[in-house]
């Protein structure tokens, strides 16, 4: 077996139920991001691998009994996978934390938690799924709707929050009775051989679940792949578009969730004691990392210094560091090549903008990828920092005059992801959060929920996640016309 607690070092993939060995002999190097030290390898994927993996997958969706178990039978199974994710749970969180820099407060909570809630939510929804329906038909006696699994799944995982992410498929794929082939990311992959762990000890079927780590292009060749039925892919617009070009072109159904550039509009009664408790949160998660984070903050011109100056000084005043230190905030970027582009943008800023927190490299930390939470006032909506997804924690505070040219502002993005209206008037900023074109948006706060949809428009995406509106991504519909 791969696994050993002991070691950061992996030889194998699971594939069919079973450890294999890999059909190569390259390898990822794996490194701290707080230390810059290489604290051990894993097997990198190459097509074989692939080949394996998704033969298996389709041998499992078509010969085992996984498809065609009873919603109860396979809610059972999740059930004791839950309880697998539980003991690990712990160890999860630091893996995920020493790979990507996450803050272990953090990861505890969304990387070891968060996942047993969604197999436990999708559990309860294959518990009461009804897989036939009963309509009236005009035309005849009745209609019967039934919903099947849609097939073999490919799950392709960012370094973000890779644990979280890939349960987002695999729960509402294993509750709809789906098989998956999941890969990784190169970055964080530890984590995937604890969750392949306790997936045999859960006694998931042979195959069900499969996990080969690979690069980019092993990943195209995995969204081509004949044998997949469907993609569900978490990463970067770009990525998603490539990703689509063929999905459309295979009319193969696709879930992307992508790229963002949210905006938290503050509006002019805001009380900015609350705000900039909920801020770090909502613009600054796990180091500025996060997909739907706000890291435009529009507010009003009749409170403009008054509000750059709290977020300034809420930005200076989180802990930077050691992202295994429970106290600590905001830790390094996942890569030394992230942090340059993190970097790149902040030179850009200055160039247009002016700084006012951060701007730099925290002092006694030499070592890890680490960026000073950073902050832009007079910005343009124009501005290259407003207009882009940075990835990391550099954000823009833009002023408006009004409601209505908050919510212009808003949705001058080619992103439509995540967003935030903060006010002590509910029903005002209900009607402001109404007016942004995106596909989630928080008032007072944002935090996705498990039983919610998920997702983005425009170039934030396509389908959702979360919520049972993810499980039926994963079902064929059929309608039986009954005529006599």
């Amino acid at each position: 077996m791969a696994y050993d607690a002991k070691s950061n070092s992996r030889n194998d993939f699971f594939i069919g139920g079973e450890w294999v060995a890999p059909a190569s002999d390259r390898r990822f190097q794996l490194i701290n991001a707080a230390t810059e030290e290489v604290i051990g390898s894993v097997p990198e994927g190459v097509e074989a691998d692939v080949d394996r993996a998704v033969a298996a997958a389709r041998y499992a969706f078509e010969k085992s009994s996984w498809a065609t178990a009873t919603p109860a039978e396979r809610a059972a199974t999740m059930g004791r996978f839950a309880e697998a994710l539980q003991k690990r749970s712990g160890e999860i969180a630091r893996a995920v934390s020493m790979q990507n820099g996450m803050p272990l407060a953090l990861s505890e909570t969304f990387e070891g938690a968060f996942p047993i809630g969604l197999l436990a939510y999708y559990a309860d929804l294959a518990a009461n799924m009804q897989l036939e329906e009963k309509r009236p038909s005009q035309m005849g006696r009745e209609t019967i709707v039934s919903r099947t699994p849609i097939g073999v799944v490919a799950a392709i995982v960012p370094w973000n929050f890779p644990v979280v992410l890939a349960m987002s498929k695999i729960a509402p794929a294993l509750a709809a009775g789906c098989t998956l082939v999941i890969k990784p990311s190169p970055g964080t992959v530890l984590d995937s051989y604890l969750l392949a762990d306790a997936a045999a000890e859960a006694g998931i079927p042979a195959g069900v679940i499969n996990w080969v780590a690979a690069d980019r292009a092993v990943g195209a060749y995995l969204v081509s792949h004949p044998g997949i039925d469907k993609v569900a892919f978490t990463g970067s617009t770009a990525a998603g578009r490539a990703i689509a070009k063929v999905c459309g072109e295979l009319l193969r159904p696709v879930t992307l969730e992508l790229g963002g550039k949210s905006a938290a509009i503050i509006l002019d009664d805001a009380n900015l004691d609350i705000v900039m408790q909920g801020l770090p949160m909502a613009s600054l998660m796990n180091n500025g990392q996060t997909c739907f984070s706000c890291t435009r903050i529009l507010a009003p011109v009749s409170r403009y210094k008054e509000t750059v100056d709290a977020i300034a000084a809420m930005a200076s005043s989180l802990k930077v560091g050691d992202p295994l230190d429970h106290a600590t905030q905001v830790g390094p970027m996942a890569s030394s090549a992230h942090r340059e582009r993190v970097e790149s943008y902040i030179v850009k800023g200055k160039s247009e903008a002016k700084l006012v927190a951060g701007g730099g490299r925290p002092k006694g930390l030499d070592r890890g990828w680490f960026v000073q939470p950073t902050v832009f006032s007079d910005v343009e909506n124009s501005y290259a920092i407003a207009r882009e997804e940075i990835f990391g924690p550099v954000l823009a505070v833009i002023p408006y005059k009004d409601e209505a040219e908050a919510i212009r502002i808003a949705n001058e993005s080619v992103y439509g992801l995540g967003g935030s209206v903060w006010s002590t008037d509910d029903g005002r900023a209900r009607k402001v959060a109404a007016g942004v074109q995106t596909g989630t948006i928080g008032i007072n706060g944002y935090v996705p929920a498990i039983g919610s949809p998920f997702g983005g428009i425009k170039a934030s995406g396509l389908g959702r996640e979360l919520g049972p509106e993810a499980l039926s991504g994963y079902q064929q519909l059929k309608a039986t016309y009954v005529m006599g």
